[in-house]
């Protein structure tokens, strides 16, 4: 029996909300979903996604850095590494191999590491 059908909300622990709201929707083109009070978290429950749909993402407050595991898909790898460069974004070299989709990691503003992987 299957309960689950699919992932909606992955949380990443930020120690500045508004930062990481201004650093995921200005720098990584994110849109907005939900930004409301949550007490209980001692912040907002602010909730980002990409423009194209999938899993969205939840700018709790926390401690970090954490490498969240989480993939960026895009059409173009080495575009998508020039603009967090010029945003002055800490990213890794773009790594690409035969036969393998160009990649490359990249850390928000609390340090926590996301990868990027061209579709």
């Amino acid at each position: 029996m299957n309960h689950f059908t699919s992932v909606r909300t992955v949380g990443i622990p930020v120690t500045d909300q508004d930062r990481a709201l201004e650093f995921y929707t200005e720098t990584l083109g994110f849109t907005l979903v939900s930004d409301a009070p949550l007490p209980q978290l001692g912040g907002r429950w602010i909730v980002v996604a990409a423009p194209n749909g999938g899993a969205s993402l939840a700018l709790t407050p926390g401690a970090g850095p954490v490498d969240t595991g989480i993939r960026l898909a895009t059409p173009d790898a080495a575009a998508a590494h020039q603009h967090l460069n010029d945003e002055q974004v800490n990213t890794s070299e773009l790594l690409a191999w035969p036969g393998v989709p160009p990649m490359f990691t990249f850390q928000d503003p609390d340090g926590n590491t996301l990868y990027v992987g061209q579709d």
